[in-house]
């Protein structure tokens, strides 16, 4: 594997960071200027192309629901214009959608409930500052759908980028195997409020329903001929077609050779039961997605789920080129799959043990455990301390993730120890709030005139 050339030391990187502050000034960050000639629904009409074409409408009246449900879909159009505006010269391994709906709790191997990113079908190798400026956007576009503004909300946005300077900053102190593998705890991160206390043992204690084993009690029966079979619940829900379907037992064993061999061994005491498509999320609604029942031999059921890894929106809308180093360059070429699995994890402290990936005639996919532990924090009812503590922790989190790559000291040094760039990077915020809700009322009239059927 191609190493990075980093010959410099990270105090060197540091401090070659602090100089590109002279190419581009920290307060250049704040400005945002539509590219010429930006088609925000063409861009969404292009995604459309390589999606399954009967549940395109159900992406539509998703994103419609309002600006930050738009915002959720829409990492292609932002990739776009970040690719217009300015950076300071380093790139990270990125989450490529790091908006606050794509952060959560999960149940790490060792059945401890930890919290993280918990998306990576945009993961890529790209400029630090796109995902802190998805945020922290992201913070606007939900803080205004709680009916936040003003000076309250700058607050917010400004703590949650000061937050993300700091996180970063912080882990840098450490020797990078703590880096690596240090877990974040919301609890561990500061005294909550006791709004936030509620707000974390309420989420924990839903995540408790989802699970594996409820998936199967609640969506498998037995057939006719005895053996377990999904039910279907259309349009989340429904059958295979028979030639897919055949595919499974062959996609199944080429998934168990991309994992470790104790659990391709540990594999290869399961059964494929029966295989289903599942629709997901807001952004990723008409991929290729399937859920995969596994029996073993004492009968217990296991539910994985397959899911389409198209190219990164940050390569193919952001124009960015994949640099050598950060993964291996003969997997990355021919597996996007391989890609989001191994951005995965790196930016994740811990993660999910049966990751792998595999292609599929034309098409890239990932495969995971479905439904462990996993839970999102309910935005849309949260109050004012509960979202402000919530952006901190994403915030923590990702200043976390980057620190992993080689080049986040660059990172540090530009940003340094003041509020000259966490001023900008929640001015552009702002601005870019406003684009999007724009776009959003765009959209919405261009979906109603039957732009996209």
């Amino acid at each position: 594997m191609t190493t990075i050339a980093t010959p410099l030391t990270e105090a060197e990187l540091y401090e070659a960071g602090r100089a590109a502050r002279g190419d581009v000034p920290r307060s250049a960050q704040a400005e945002y200027t539509p590219p010429p000639g930006r088609d925000p629904l063409g861009i969404l009409r292009t995604q459309h192309e390589s999606r399954l074409p009967w549940l395109v409408q159900l992406r539509v009246e998703r994103m419609g629901a309002d600006p930050f449900a738009f915002y959720r879909g829409t990492a292609a159009i932002q990739s776009a214009d970040l690719h217009a505006g300015v950076d300071s010269g380093a790139e990270v391994i990125i989450c490529g959608d790091a908006h606050l709906g794509n952060f959560g709790v999960y149940r790490s191997p060792e059945r401890a409930m930890v919290f993280d990113i918990n998306d990576f079908d945009e993961a890529f190798i790209g400029p630090w500052e796109w995902d802190v400026k998805r945020l922290l956007a992201s913070v606007v576009l939900a803080g205004r759908s709680l009916g936040m503004g003003g000076a309250q909300l700058r607050t917010i946005v400004l703590d949650a980028s000061a937050m993300y300077r700091n996180a970063l900053r912080n882990a840098l102190r450490l020797p990078l195997y703590g880096r690596y593998f240090t877990p974040t705890d919301m609890n561990n991160r500061q005294v909550l409020s006791p709004d936030s206390e509620r707000m974390v043992k309420r989420t924990l204690k839903q995540s408790e329903k989802r699970t594996s084993e409820r998936v199967a009690a609640r969506t498998l029966e037995e057939g006719g001929d005895g053996r377990m079979r999904f039910v279907e619940q259309p349009p989340v829900l429904t059958r295979l077609e028979p030639d897919i379907r055949a595919l499974i037992d062959g996609v199944f064993e080429d998934y168990r050779a991309s994992v470790p061999s104790n659990l391709a061994l540990m594999l290869s005491q399961y059964t494929v039961l029966d295989v289903a498509r599942r629709v997901v999320g807001v952004g990723s609604v008409g991929t290729r997605c399937f859920i995969i029942a596994l029996g073993d031999p004492t009968g217990d059921v296991l539910i994985l789920q397959l899911k389409e890894a198209g190219a990164s929106v940050v390569q193919e809308f952001g124009q960015v080129s994949p640099a050598l180093g950060y993964l291996d360059p003969v997997l990355f070429d021919r597996h996007q799959g391989y890609r989001v699995v191994g951005c995965q994890r790196i930016l994740q402290a811990v993660s999910d043990p049966f990751l792998g990936y595999l292609n599929v005639e034309d098409y890239g996919f990932y495969m995971r455990i479905f439904r462990n532990r996993n839970a999102s924090f309910e935005i849309g009812e949260m109050n004012a301390a509960q979202f402000t503590d919530y952006a901190q922790a994403c915030a923590i989190v990702l200043g976390r993730a980057h620190a992993r790559s080689p080049k986040a000291a660059f990172a540090a040094g530009y940003i340094g120890t003041g509020g000259a760039f966490v001023r900008a990077a929640a001015e552009w915020a702002h601005a870019y709030a406003d684009q999007a809700e724009a776009d959003y009322e765009l959209f919405v009239d261009a979906a109603r005139q039957g732009f996209f059927a």
